[in-house]
């Protein structure tokens, strides 16, 4: 694909995402996702999808300093998984749409070795690492992040977070932490 069609089809692609995300309702069988009357939300959705674009080449994350952590994730009660997270310590905490903490890539490979990007995510520690209180849980797109939650690897504290499948279709919602359609090599899905 040459680098004037690649464009050209991501280019679609943030037009379809934020076309399905403007008609979204707030709360629904998709799960919560931002009032469609909140241009904030809306904006910040763009910027995040329109900055992110370029890492569906994954060279390209790496590149740009995101690390992989850990193994792929699957659920541990069965209900999907998400993937390889790719992670820039220097976003950490971050609350702005346009610096993801994590990108989301799929367990499978492509025919080039490659792996597909899925989603991101932005990650916040948790200021008291009490799993029992949630006085500073963030917020953005208008959703409260998930957690607090212990860590997912070695080193990492108990944090917030919040997920957005930009790239990959999540049944159980654009902003749901795990994906039920996923799983990571060597889990079946469980009824």
């Amino acid at each position: 694909m040459s680098p004037r069609t690649r464009k050209a089809a991501l280019t679609c692609a943030v037009a379809a995402s934020l076309g399905l995300a403007a008609v979204a309702p707030a709360r629904g069988v998709d799960g919560p996702a931002p009032d469609p009357r909140d241009h904030r939300a809306m904006a910040d959705m763009a910027t995040a999808i329109g900055v992110t674009a370029k890492y569906v080449d994954e060279q390209q994350a790496l590149d740009d300093g995101y690390v992989r952590h850990g193994e792929c994730m699957n659920n541990p009660f069965g209900v999907g998984a998400m993937g390889f997270h790719y992670v820039k310590d220097a976003y950490w905490g971050s609350k702005d749409p346009s610096k993801p903490t994590a990108l989301l890539y799929s367990a499978e490979t492509d025919q080039h070795g490659r792996h597909k990007l899925q989603a991101v995510e932005w990650m916040s520690t948790d200021r008291d690492q009490d799993l029992k209180t949630a006085d500073d849980r963030p917020s953005m797109f208008g959703l409260p992040f998930d957690g607090p939650m212990p860590g997912h690897w070695a080193g990492m504290p108990k944090h917030y977070d919040l997920h957005m499948w930009a790239y990959e279709n999540n049944p159980a919602g654009r902003f749901h932490n795990w994906n039920p359609a996923l799983t990571c090599p060597g889990h079946t899905h469980h009824p």
